[in-house]
């Protein structure tokens, strides 16, 4: 209880504000430490209601987890663990005479001492407390008609048929949907994907689950940390100082040799809608466009572009979208960099996302304020995975890093400040853009701005 009479909640010790709640509904509330039926706050009375809104609040703070057990069985049969905010669990309609088959997407993992039953595609994952669950999981790798499974499985019922289904890891086929293989799941965009692409882009973001980020330091206690420089290898040496001048010799070598990141920016003198517009035609324009028959027979003509960075196959498949906090001469919003036509289209998004996404970088930077723009670095996946299938997102990070060096040889260049930021969320992006995660996502950011002088050479942020 807190002194004006709401509740909160510690988490790590960060308390989480959840409200007022009636006596009677406080009341009702403290059996969640054990476990309160959802069906015992569905109701319309108001202390259901009151509970119902708790639970919720919490749900949306990640605090929350669901058990499925058998009446008068200690074991959980099933704990699910939300990994979005949004997840509530519900069930999708299945009847007897239907037809599921495991997704290719969903694996099955020991994490410490637990199974847990996780998907790049759900949003929360299902640690499993009965081996014969585990066991008949297994089997849905070929579909199967629910009436004969719940014959053999006696752990599988129709409720968590149910759940699996509406969060991915089963899938429902018809009559046209074919044997469960890779073209029967999801749309094309999401046939374009390999499994361990798909597991690596949304567990190495934010947004789709529930684990640290950053620099947690995990392993402090467990190994020591590897040397800045590494030993020398022995043998031979050839030292090369006595073939290098001491300064750069070229303009070129001087740039990289200044270029740092900054995260702290001079908001009384920001940058402006030219520096802008110079600083993205020398990065990312569209210098030409041509077409040229695909290296296959009967393949078709396909279009690539060049542009001031180099890119696997020549397939750009990187997009910006900026974030403007503080530009003169362009209004505060989110903007499309449209690199063909050189020009930016403002993207209508609700405020508080916009804030929500500045904040974000804001903090993994441990910067001292938002970035004036902050450039979100989108990959258009299938572009590129059409054709290089199982290297397709290595190559697309690799594209990233050679645009975030652009990036940072631009500003140096022309005397802003830039940072790199090493996380994203691709749940809040496909919210603003409306555009599904698996189609087009964040691969990576860019700060970008007017660095304070004092500021711009910090050591590198603790937070994440």
């Amino acid at each position: 209880m807190q002194a004006d009479g709401s509740i909160a909640t510690s988490v790590d010790g960060y308390l989480v504000n959840l409200g007022h709640l009636s006596p009677a509904a406080m009341d009702r509330a403290r059996s969640l430490t054990d476990g309160l039926p959802l069906a015992s706050f569905a109701g319309k009375s108001a202390i259901a209601r009151e509970v119902d809104l708790l639970v919720r609040r919490l749900a949306r703070h990640g605090l929350v987890e669901y058990r499925l057990s058998l009446p008068r069985d200690e074991q959980d049969l099933v704990v699910i663990e939300p990994q979005t905010p949004e997840y509530w669990p519900q069930r999708a309609k299945l009847g007897e005479s239907d037809t599921v088959v495991l997704s290719r997407f969903a694996y099955l993992r020991r994490r410490g001492n637990e199974m847990v039953l996780e998907s790049p595609r759900a949003a929360a994952l299902f640690r499993i407390g009965d081996p014969a669950i585990a066991a008949t999981l297994a089997t849905l790798s070929r579909p199967e008609r629910i009436s004969r499974l719940r014959r053999h499985a006696a752990a599988f019922n129709l409720d968590l048929l149910e759940l699996l289904v509406d969060s991915q890891f089963l899938f429902k086929l018809d009559a046209k949907s074919g044997d469960g293989l890779r073209a029967n799941e999801g749309d094309g965009n999401l046939v374009l994907w390999d499994f361990h692409d798909l597991v690596f882009h949304t567990r190495s973001t934010e947004g789709r689950h529930a684990n640290p980020v950053g620099s947690t330091f995990a392993y402090a206690g467990v190994v020591s940390l590897p040397p800045a420089v590494r030993p020398p290898w022995p043998g031979e040496k050839i030292d090369l100082r006595k073939f290098s001048a001491s300064d750069p010799v070229s303009p070129f070598a001087g740039l990289l040799r200044e270029r740092h990141s900054v995260r702290d920016f001079d908001d009384e003198h920001p940058i402006t809608l030219a520096e802008l517009a110079q600083f993205l035609g020398s990065a990312a324009q569209v210098l030409s466009e041509w077409k040229s028959g695909a290296n296959f027979e009967g393949g078709p003509e396909i279009t690539y572009s060049s542009r001031p960075y180099p890119s696997a196959g020549s397939a750009y498949e990187l997009e910006l979208y900026l974030a403007v906090s503080n530009c003169e001469g362009l209004a505060r919003g989110l903007y499309h960099y449209d690199a063909g036509s050189h020009a930016l289209v403002a993207i209508e998004v609700p405020a508080q996302q916009l804030q929500a996404l500045s904040a974000a970088a804001e903090f993994a930077m441990d910067a001292s304020g938002p970035p004036q723009v902050l450039i979100t670095i989108s990959a258009r996946f299938g572009r590129i995975s059409w054709k290089y299938s199982s290297i397709a997102y290595s190559l697309i990070l690799k594209n990233v890093g050679s645009l975030v060096q652009t990036f940072y040889l631009a500003a140096t260049d022309m005397g802003l400040g830039g940072c790199a930021i090493g996380t994203g969320n691709i749940d809040l992006f496909a919210k603003m853009t409306g555009l599904e995660f698996h189609v087009e996502g964040p691969v990576g950011q860019f700060a970008l701005g007017r660095g304070k002088n004092a500021n711009s050479m910090k050591p590198p942020a603790h937070g994440r």
